[in-house]
């Protein structure tokens, strides 16, 4: 009966914790109703320039994920029009990013036996990475990610910045065709690929990067509303797209980005029936495990971001959830991953963005251009292939520079020395190990730091006043000849502090004076299983020497873990119950001293005596140093 009660406790804990802060299907419904022609005109303008930088930069990141540019638009297209329904923010806008298309180039770089099979491997990846986010956001995963310290993204981005442009260098330089592909993923591999075709380096290529560097910097310097970046490329394409086209000046050895037509924008469905799926799913992992985290990532310091500019309380579960259905549906459109854009999510909120559907048209107005370029292609005069490789290298070049937020790594490096040392190893593993393991490494790093930090539990020094107060013992003061240890314990026990715990405590135990420790847990939190493993050796290991333990400020937390654990039988044996005896007291909230004073007089009859001498725990590493 007592496991069965056990069961039927922890299923309502379990479903109390799914009812609390559900996610919502449907959180676009309550806009709508209140929605009007005036929110609409607002929407509509934002979305219109949004869209102008969008389509830019979903060319560009597919073109650092290595992949066919209509990946890029068409994620671009999807993800910002069906997040918004499922978002929590208003402003936010979805699609493929920097970061997350590096990763992807970075994975199959590092993996050239998948390189190739773009059609059944990206929509299962992007798949993956959908049910993953959406799986997050059923289990509030959300959540924890307040828990990975800045300092990691801040090193991550940097060092994806510098894979970046280095990696850009090839088509900038006119380099890619001679630049081999063998560990490219790592900033070594690039650097030695690089070194090696800089003979081959074209004039071309350099004069129509540098041209559309010069553009983009005027425009971001002289014009800084416009959209800088979609200016520079379309001025460049128009210019020397038509030079490459024709052939004129030895322009035609300037290599052009492939157009995609109607056929390519079908849907693509991951086949989940073939052969070798398993397989496929086995390989992928790895990577839908790293995108999906760093997406929920980018979007929940997004979401934070535009909620502390607007005054909204941001649902960063609800944010997960739009991830995980803007990438299922990239996957099915054909799309390459999604998630969230801080650059077009400031520019909706900027551009004067009423409401969640500003993103819904932008990605509407989005597919409308995919149409285009499409169409284009039946008409003899294909868009994309006007757009030079080494003018889309050069913007985002640029572009990456604008990744090295030099205040947040000042910040970082100047904090704490934990931050600085999260920020440079998490900068190194991105620069010398696969992306999707650089980030992993970086929050291992802070997590280990993070622990190492919360598992010092303090012991602080007590006595009794003459007036018989509890109080923090000073340094002066003569300490009492011990008979009685009285220990505070100040901070967490849970199983990284457990191992120190008990070690401070047995390092008590070996003065010879000392026959009663009552330990003090008025302010110990987060016993866990370890902790209280740890307190029943300490326990056994008195008995063993013929010394007692008293608990004395617990917490009714503390004392239902103590109990359900079934250590307080162990704590308790040898009481007599029915006379009073007891080796626990609870914390009054009135009187806290008094569970102490209570310990104190139950120490004095196991020792048989009516006054005892007292020596409080003194631990110097919390204390300064004597005179």
């Amino acid at each position: 009966m007592k496991i069965l009660r056990t069961l039927v406790k922890g299923t309502r804990d379990v479903r109390g914790f799914f009812a609390a802060e559900r996610v919502q299907f449907f959180p676009f419904a309550k806009d709508l109703k209140e929605y009007s022609l005036e929110k609409f005109r607002a929407d509509a303008w934002a979305a219109a320039n949004v869209t102008v930088l969008a389509l830019a930069q979903g060319i560009a990141f597919a073109a650092i994920a290595g992949l066919p540019v209509v990946y890029g638009i068409i994620s671009t297209a999807v993800a910002a029009f069906v997040a918004p329904l499922f978002a929590g923010s208003r402003h936010t806008i979805l699609g493929p990013t920097n970061a997350t298309a590096f990763m992807l180039f970075s994975f199959f770089s590092v993996n050239p036996t998948l390189t190739g099979r773009w059609d059944e491997l990206i929509p299962l990846l992007v798949m993956m990475v959908g049910l993953l986010a959406m799986a997050g956001a059923f289990f509030r995963v959300a959540d924890l990610l307040q828990y990975v310290s800045r300092s990691v993204l801040v090193g991550y981005i940097s060092g994806a910045a510098v894979l970046i442009v280095a990696n850009q260098l090839k088509p900038f330089l006119g380099l890619s065709a001679h630049v081999s592909g063998e560990n490219s993923a790592t900033f070594i591999g690039l650097l030695i690929g690089l070194t090696r075709a800089l003979p081959h380096t074209q004039w071309v290529a350099v004069l129509i990067g540098g041209t559309t560097l010069l553009v983009f910097v005027a425009f971001r310097r002289w014009r800084p509303t416009w959209p800088a970046f979609a200016v520079a490329l379309l001025i460049s394409s128009v210019g020397f797209g038509s030079l490459i086209r024709s052939g004129t000046g030895g322009f035609e050895s300037a290599e052009t980005f492939v157009t995609f037509g109607f056929g390519d924008l079908m849907l693509k469905m991951p086949h989940l029936m073939r052969a070798g799926i398993f397989m496929d799913i086995s390989s992928l992992l790895s990577i839908a495990f790293a995108i999906a985290f760093l997406a929920s990532l980018e979007n929940t310091l997004m979401a934070k971001t535009l909620a502390s500019k607007t005054g909204d309380r941001p649902d960063v579960n609800q944010d997960m959830l739009a991830v995980g259905m803007a990438n299922i549906a990239s996957a099915i459109a054909g799309g390459m991953p999604a998630s969230g854009s801080l650059t077009r999510s400031m520019l909706n909120h900027e551009s004067g963005a009423r409401t969640r559907f500003a993103s819904l048209l932008s990605g509407a107005y989005t597919m409308a251009f995919a149409v285009l370029i499409a169409a284009s292609v039946g008409w003899g005069v294909p868009l994309i292939n006007f757009v030079p490789k080494a003018a889309l290298a050069a913007l985002v070049i640029a572009l990456s520079f604008s990744l090295f937020n030099i205040r947040h790594i000042r910040i970082c490096l100047r904090s704490t020395r934990d931050d600085a040392v999260v920020l440079v190893i998490t900068f190194i593993a991105t620069l010398l190990a696969p992306l999707h393991v650089a980030i992993f490494i970086g929050v291992a790093v802070s997590i280990s730091l993070f622990l190492r930090k919360a598992s010092r539990p303090h012991l602080i020094e007590y006595e009794f006043s003459d007036a018989g107060e509890l109080r923090q013992m000073g340094e002066k003061r003569q300490r009492p000849i011990p008979a009685i240890s009285i220990v505070h314990v100040e901070g967490d026990l849970f199983f990284g502090a457990a191992e120190l715990f008990r070690t401070q405590i047995q390092r008590t135990i070996l003065d010879p004076a000392i026959q009663v420790i009552i330990l003090r847990l008025k302010n110990a939190r987060h016993l866990d299983a370890t902790s209280v493993m740890a307190l029943e050796d300490l326990i056994l290991f008195m008995r063993e020497k013929g010394l007692h333990l008293i608990v004395s400020g617990a917490s009714r937390d503390v004392y239902r873990v103590l109990k359900k654990s079934g250590i307080l039988i162990t704590l308790q044996d040898g009481c007599d119950r029915r006379g009073g005896e007891s080796n626990i007291f609870l914390t009054n909230p009135r009187n806290p001293n008094l569970s102490t004073r209570a310990a104190l007089k139950r120490a004095q009859q196991l020792l048989g005596t009516e006054k005892a001498e007292i020596r409080i725990f003194y631990d110097p590493s919390h204390q300064p140093a004597p005179p």
